[in-house]
């Protein structure tokens, strides 16, 4: 088992790591195309914990006898999830700290130009900008950067998970009743 969540989540997780770079780097350069670099990211966190379904089918079908409880399937499969995401948290910790230092302040900057731009009222556009304030507030300390990331991550590998096990629980055939 410890096998299976190694490799899947190594995979899951070079998968969404690839996916951030490229997007970043994409999003650094042009910081007009943060909303295409935040589809991306979503893009590559779907692809990425699509390896959590391969990796519960694996472990079902080569190593489980075919057969797998919902609730063994879920802890494997947030297992993998917890290996692709720590590896997301790591990657963009680097990334962050060593290449894009301001990007919260890049990144403030795009979502309340896109609210202008939308039309949003002057008291929306406010709201915004104290949001915006308290999640720049959060990324001084790698803690903040660390929780943040998680929670931009998680969510979307619990509900991968949760899907995964709920379509590959399969229980034990049933012995065929004897006839006398």
């Amino acid at each position: 088992m410890k096998k299976s969540i190694w490799i899947f989540g190594l995979l899951s997780g070079l998968v969404i790591t690839g996916f951030m770079v490229f997007s970043s780097v994409m999003c650094h350069s042009h910081p007009e195309r943060q909303d295409i670099g935040m589809v991306l990211g979503y893009t590559g966190m779907l692809l990425a914990f699509s390896f959590v379904f391969v990796g519960i089918k694996n472990y079902r079908d080569r190593f489980n006898g075919g057969v797998i409880t919902f609730g063994e399937a879920f802890k494997i499969g947030g297992l993998m999830a917890l290996v692709a995401s720590t590896m997301y948290v790591i990657v963009w910790l680097f990334e962050f700290y060593l290449f894009m230092p301001d990007f919260m302040e890049t990144y403030m900057k795009h979502v309340i130009t896109q609210a202008q731009r939308d039309g949003a009222s002057q008291a929306e556009i406010n709201k915004q900008i104290a949001e915006m304030a308290w999640y720049r507030d959060a990324y001084k300390t790698p803690f903040g950067v660390i929780a943040l990331t998680y929670m931009e991550v998680i969510p979307v590998a619990l509900v991968m998970t949760l899907i995964s096990a709920l379509i590959l629980k399969r229980k034990p055939k049933a012995p065929a009743a004897v006839m006398a």
